[in-house]
């Protein structure tokens, strides 16, 4: 959830290490800190609040700072509020650490360091992992073997960046479940939780692999096993650019986001057609493999898991596969019942989400075949699931995803069409028009829905003042409801519930008064009846109907007080300009009430611990 970096070389480090934890922002913002090597010292500022007001006092304080070496920090709080006293770096007189994840046993821990003349002077769980580190290298006398003695007693998910008051100039870096790169340049070398926060100084990384300690010199890079035995890793390069990872013009990332959303869906799909025909790239996943499936089951957190919902949708309809959604915390709980023959199909961004982890790890301590759509490349859940899917969609800041989502969805899509072929329920010809209206139709009715800001803006300003927000679909439909009120809620602090149209009489309905903004969603023909029935109940309570319908929905004008005519694409693919339009309005809802749009409060990007 927080962010870490470190650097070590030629330049001063202050400054890198400032905005390097720009860049990680979207990982937690209640507080931040840099630890950094002063002559025989190192000098620790931190405060509770953004990275500015740690640059404030820096600059305030701190004027004549300089080092070539240090490690900082941006916190979304776990363990204890967001304070100055709990902000990152801690540590003892002889080190510093920056942590990102949970010592589940830190109590335990603590009270074992008090009885050793520790004293804490924070609520952190992190303190602890600093005061053992501690507590051995006075004992042995030697970093790596101190920190290695310390990580096998740490219970929980972590990645710790160290640095000791007597060896200046050195940054030391361990990881268990939580991601951490090593990356390298002319000009020094660092340690960062996430790709954005070096790419101004470089494109080359390492990724760290599980319980190795990474030793950063300002001249090069070393790895470590646990019990000290070198390691040679291989050395990965980003494929985007620094500017992707940048606003490009757009007020937030978030509504950059939206806009990159038709050449990710393009990306991600034609890269996968070879004469108009899915191919994977998955020598795990034939169609021998496909024929033999009895169940899917979809395991995945937040917008992910809704859009598996979508998924499951269409591969049911499609290859008649029986599909399960499983939200990952409650699988890996719920002692799952699969088949030697299933497939568990695990859906993440970051591909580091630490439930989802947890739900591959079991999969396959379960023996069944796992696969997993990633956005991140060689992130825990791509390297560890036994085939993956990357999607293309490139480097997401914004904390709510949009165009992650949309991707997620669109291969599912593809994943459909696949799978209804190997199963010998469509033909290599209706294969091959399905998915080349993915690559091709879909972007261009993405680009319209964009385009669409007055009607988004005007949906908004009505939005913007109610505490209340209701999304009602069938199908799909409902699916896309989940995500779009999902999108409002956490950007715009608008209380938003989804709700299975037909559900309404079940108790729902009894929420709706005079006013309360109620978006209609009404794209799928078999259900353009029952939902117009719908509508009527709702309307006829008072509710303000938002119609985001196709332009053949036959609404009658007092059916509806807005609406939003979603841009024409064939039936089966209006679920992709339909969430793109609802992204909007939650994008200028939150702008119109002045929202931190791309930092909604009590959030982070990467859910990297349970």
């Amino acid at each position: 959830m927080c962010g870490i970096i470190g650097y070590t070389g030629k330049k001063s480090a202050v400054p890198i290490l400032l905005d390097g934890l720009r860049a990680l922002e979207y990982r937690g913002y209640d507080s931040a800190g840099v630890a950094v090597f002063t002559g025989e010292h190192i000098t620790t500022v931190k405060a509770k609040g953004r990275i500015d007001a740690v640059d404030e006092i820096i600059k305030k304080d701190h004027s004549e700072l300089f080092s070539t070496c240090g490690i900082g920090h941006t916190r979304w709080a776990t363990h204890g509020e967001p304070s100055d006293r709990n902000s990152h770096p801690h540590g003892t007189d002889s080190l510093m650490i920056v942590h990102n994840g949970i010592i589940e046993n830190y109590m335990v821990l603590k009270e074992r360091l008090v009885k050793e003349g520790y004293e804490f002077l924070s609520e952190t769980d992190t303190e602890s992992a600093a005061k053992l580190i501690d507590l051995y290298y006075k004992k042995l006398g030697d970093p790596m073997k101190a920190i290695a003695s310390a990580v096998s007693e740490l219970v929980g998910s972590f990645a710790i960046g160290v640095v000791f008051r007597d060896i200046p100039g050195k940054i030391y870096a361990v990881r268990r479940d939580n991601p951490l790169i090593v990356a390298v340049s002319d000009e020094g070398n660092f340690i960062a939780s996430d790709i954005p926060a070096i790419l101004k100084h470089t494109k080359k990384y390492y990724q760290l692999g599980e319980g190795d300690i990474a030793l950063i010199e300002e001249n090069g890079v070393s790895f470590f096993g646990a019990n000290g035995d070198k390691k040679e890793y291989e050395l990965l390069e980003v494929k985007w650019s620094f500017d992707a990872a940048e606003k490009g013009g757009f007020d937030h990332f978030m509504l950059k986001e939206i806009h990159e959303e038709p050449k990710s869906v393009e990306k991600t799909i034609h890269t996968r057609l070879v004469d108009g025909l899915p191919v994977f790239g998955i020598p795990t996943l034939d169609s021998e493999k496909i024929s033999k499936i009895k169940k899917i089951h979809m395991v995945a957190c937040g917008s992910a898991m809704h859009a598996a919902m979508v998924g499951r949708q269409m591969i049911e309809k499609m290859a008649r596969i029986p599909v399960s959604v499983e939200i990952a915390s409650e699988f890996r709980y719920n002692d799952p019942i699969i088949d030697k023959d299933d497939l568990v199909l695990l859906i993440t961004q970051s591909g580091e989400t630490a439930d989802t982890l947890a739900a591959l790890r079991l999969a396959k301590k379960l023996g069944v075949y796992t696969l997993s759509i990633v956005n991140v490349v060689g992130s825990s859940i791509a390297r560890e699931s036994d085939g993956v899917f990357y999607t293309w969609a490139g480097p997401e800041i914004a904390v709510a995803t949009t165009k992650g989502y949309t991707v997620q969805m669109a291969t599912l899509f593809l994943f459909a069409f696949r799978f209804a072929q190997a199963k010998g329920f469509i033909t290599d010809d209706t294969t091959k028009e399905l998915s080349t209206c993915l690559a091709g139709e879909v972007p261009a009715a993405i680009e319209k829905a964009i385009s669409m800001v007055d009607t988004a803006k005007k949906i908004a300003e009505y939005c913007k003042d109610h505490e209340h927000v209701f999304y009602i679909g069938r199908g799909i439909d409902y699916a896309l409801a989940v995500e779009a009120s999902l999108k409002l809620k956490e950007i715009s602090y608008i209380h938003a519930e989804a709700y299975a149209a037909g559900e309404l009489k079940h108790g729902t309905i009894s929420l709706v008064t005079d006013g309360v903004p109620v978006f209609a969603i009404a794209t799928n023909r078999a259900m353009y009846e029952k939902m117009i029935s719908n509508i009527r109940e709702v309307k006829s309570r008072g509710a303000h109907v938002i119609l985001v319908c196709a332009s053949d929905f036959p609404a009658a004008p007092d059916l509806y007080d807005d609406l939003i005519i979603v841009p024409d694409v064939p039936e089966t693919f209006a679920a992709f300009p339909t969430i793109t339009i609802l992204q909007m309005v939650a994008y200028y809802t939150a702008v119109s009430l002045g929202c931190d749009v791309d930092k909604p409060r009590n959030l982070a990007k990467s859910v990297t611990v349970e």
